[in-house]
C-alpha cells in the first residue's frame, strides 16, 4: 500500500511521540526518584507536543517541512538550558570535534574576510599552501571555480576543506600581479598548533603563549619548557588570554608539569552521580628553579582558567591580567543519529582550594535576547558585572601556602593589570586593515630593505598615513601623535613578518603589549615567586584600605 506525503509526516510523527515516551519511561523505570504523576504528566506533555506538530503541519498555510518543525522544536527545548547546552548538524559536529582534535583536512592557510575578499593572513609553514607558493595578502576569489567573493569566512573554510589526499583548485588574486592564479593544491591532515609562541626573549625570561588546550597541548608544552630550560631562563610567563579552553586531561596533564604527581587539579559535580568526579595529576615530573607568572584576561575560559586557578591554588605561580571569563561547567559530548551531535552541560568545575570558577551571570547574559540584540547600554552591562564580581569577592578562599582567592565566577589575578586601549584611529586603520595592505604594497617594492631589524622611518609612516588616506581614513595630527608609536610598530610587525613569518612579527608586536609588558617588569622587580607574592599581598591591603576610604567619603558626602 502507497502512503502520500502526509499520511507519511502523520505515522513518522505518531512514531516519534511513542518513541520519546518508550526512552522516557524506560528511563523513568531505572531512576528510583521518578513517581507515577511525573511519568503520567511527562507523556501527556509528549503527546500535546504530537498533536501540535501534526496539526500545525496539515493545516497551516503553506507548506512545512517537517524535519524543519522538529529542529526548531529542539532549538526551543535547548534554550530553556544554558548557552553552552547545543544540537550540532553534522557538519558542525565534525568541525566542533576537529578543533579539540587539533587536525583536520584542510590546505594550511590562516585567513580573514577583508571587505568582499577571503584573503590570506599568513600560510602555516610546511603545509601544502606554503609549499605550492601561497602568499600573504593573496586574494582568494574561487574554489574548485565556485565564485567565493562576498561569501563569509565560514562557508569559504567548508569549501577548502576536505579529506586529505583529494585535490582543490585555488584561484587567486595577488597584488602586483595581473590576472588571476590558478593553484591546484592537495590537501594534507593540518595540526592546529597549541602553542604558535615558545620562546627566550632577550632579558632572558622565557615565553610561552597557549591558544588553546587540544589534544597536542601537554606534548607542545614539554617540548616548548625542555627547550627554553636548556637556553636557560631565569622566569616565565605564560600567556593564557583569549585561551577559550578546550580538553580537561590537557588542561590536567599541563598543570602536572609544574605542581608534581598525586595533587588534585579540579573536581566535578552535577546532578548525576557520574558526573561527579576527581582529577589528580599522575606523572611523577615537576619543572622547578624559576618563577612562573600565568597572564589572563576576560576572554581565557574553561580549561584556560582550571591551569591558571590551579597554579594559584598551589602557589606555584602569579597570576596576572583581568578576572577570566568564568565558563566553569562541563560539558559532554552524546553523538546522535545521523552524524548530528549534542553537548550537554552535565557538572560544573571546582578547582582545589574549593572555588566554583563558573560565572552564572554570563549564562544570564548569552541568553537575554535584548543583550543579544544590543538593546542592552554597555553601561548595564558593565554595572551588572561589577556587581557580580564584586559579589565574588565575598567568597574567599585559601591556597596551599594560605593566600587569599576569590571563587563564584572566573579567576581572579593576584595583581590586575589592564591593557591599554586602541585609540580611534587605530581601531579604524584595524577596521580597514590600513595597515596590511600597506605593507603588500610596500613590500612589492621594498622587499630587500626589510631585515629582522628593520625600524620604520618617518618616511614610512608619512607614506602610510598618506595610503590611509587615499583609502578614506580621515584624521587630526593629534591623532596621529598619540597613535604614532603603535603605528610604527604595527607596520614593523607586518612587513617583518611578511618576510621573516608569524614568529618574528609576534616578537615585533609585542612591544606595544602594554599589559605583558607590565607583567614581564615583575621579573625585574622580583627574584623570587615568594616576593612576588608579597607584593601582591601588600597591593592588595593597599586597594581595600583605598576603597573602604572611597566609601567612607562618600557616606560622609550623602550625609552632608
Amino acid at each position: 500500500m502507497k502512503l502520500n506525503k502526509l499520511s507519511k509526516v502523520v505515522i513518522s510523527v505518531s512514531l516519534l511521540g511513542w518513541l520519546l515516551i518508550a526512552v522516557l519511561a524506560l528511563n523513568s523505570a531505572n531512576a528510583e526518584a521518578a513517581n507515577n504523576n511525573d511519568r503520567t504528566n511527562i507523556y501527556k506533555k509528549i503527546q500535546l507536543f504530537s498533536e501540535v506538530l501534526n496539526t500545525v503541519r496539515e493545516n497551516y498555510v503553506e507548506d512545512l517541512e517537517i524535519s524543519d518543525l522538529i529542529d526548531a522544536a529542539i532549538a526551543g527545548l535547548l534554550k530553556e538550558t544554558d548557552p553552552h547546552t547545543n544540537y550540532f548538524t553534522p557538519d558542525e559536529f565534525d568541525q566542533f570535534t576537529s578543533s579539540t582534535q587539533g587536525e583536520f583536512g584542510g590546505l594550511g592557510i590562516s585567513i580573514d574576510k577583508k571587505g568582499d575578499y577571503i584573503t590570506v593572513v599568513a600560510p602555516i609553514e610546511g603545509t601544502p599552501a606554503y609549499r605550492m607558493g601561497i602568499l600573504a595578502g593573496d586574494k582568494i576569489v574561487k574554489v574548485d571555480g565556485e565564485n567565493v567573493i562576498g561569501v563569509d569566512t565560514d562557508a569559504s573554510i567548508k569549501l577548502m576543506r576536505g579529506e586529505p589526499g583529494t585535490k582543490v583548485v585555488i584561484t587567486i588574486l595577488r597584488p602586483g600581479v595581473e590576472g588571476e592564479l590558478d593553484f591546484e593544491i592537495t590537501r594534507d591532515i593540518i595540526t592546529i598548533k597549541s602553542i604558535p609562541y615558545a620562546f627566550k626573549m632577550d632579558n632572558g625570561l622565557g615565553y610561552i603563549r597557549i591558544r588553546q588546550f587540544n589534544a597536542h597541548t601537554t606534548t607542545e608544552l614539554t617540548e616548548s619548557l625542555d627547550n627554553l630550560e636548556k637556553e636557560g631562563i631565569r622566569g616565565l610567563l605564560v600567556d593564557l588570554r583569549y585561551n577559550p579552553g578546550g580538553l580537561l586531561t590537557e588542561a590536567i596533564n599541563t598543570v602536572n608539569e609544574f605542581i608534581g604527581k598525586d595533587k588534585l587539579v579540579v573536581s566535578t559535580k552535577g546532578r548525576i552521580p557520574s558526573a561527579n568526579q576527581e582529577y589528580y595529576t599522575r606523572f611523577n615530573k615537576m619543572r622547578s628553579g624559576y618563577p612562573v607568572v600565568v597572564l589572563i584576561n576576560g576572554g581565557s575560559a574553561s580549561a584556560a582558567e582550571i591551569f591558571a586557578g590551579s597554579l594559584q591554588d598551589w602557589d606555584r605561580a602569579l597570576v596576572v591580567g583581568e578576572t577570566s571569563f568564568g565558563k566553569g561547567s562541563v560539558q559532554r559530548l552524546f553523538p546522535l543519529s545521523d552524524g548530528n551531535g549534542l553537548k550537554v552541560t552535565t557538572a560544573k568545575y571546582y578547582i582545589e582550594s574549593g572555588r566554583c570558577i563558573h560565572k552564572d551571570l554570563n549564562d544570564k547574559l548569552l541568553r537575554d535576547d535584548r543583550v543579544l540584540a544590543g538593546e542592552v547600554p554597555q553601561e548595564e552591562i558593565e554595572k551588572m558585572q561589577e556587581e557580580a564580581t564584586e559579589k565574588s569577592h565575598e567568597q574567599v578562599y585559601h591556597t596551599s601556602k594560605g593566600r587569599e582567592v576569590y571563587g563564584g565566577g572566573g579567576i581572579t589575578p593576584d595583581i590586575e593589570y589592564k591593557q591599554s586601549l586602541l585609540t580611534k584611529l587605530g581601531v579604524e586603520l584595524r577596521r580597514k586593515s590600513s595597515i596590511f595592505n600597506f605593507s603588500v604594497d610596500y613590500m612589492l617594492k621594498h622587499e630587500a630593505d626589510v631585515t629582522e631589524n628593520f625600524e620604520a622611518t618617518d618616511k614610512i609612516i608619512d607614506d602610510f598615513l598618506d595610503f590611509a588616506r587615499n583609502g578614506g581614513i580621515e584624521f587630526e595630527q593629534t591623532e596621529v601623535d598619540s597613535s604614532y608609536s603603535w603605528i610604527k610598530n604595527e607596520i614593523e610587525s607586518n612587513l617583518i613578518g611578511r618576510k621573516f613569518g608569524d614568529l618574528a612579527s609576534y616578537k615585533r608586536a609585542i612591544r606595544q603589549d602594554t599589559q605583558l609588558q607590565a607583567s614581564l617588569k615583575l621579573f625585574d622587580d622580583y627574584a623570587t615567586l615568594d616576593q612576588m607574592f608579597n607584593y601582591a599581598a601588600q597591593l592588595k591591603k593597599e586597594q581595600v584600605a583605598a576603597a573602604e576610604l572611597k566609601k567612607e567619603d562618600v557616606a560622609k558626602t550623602v550625609k552632608e
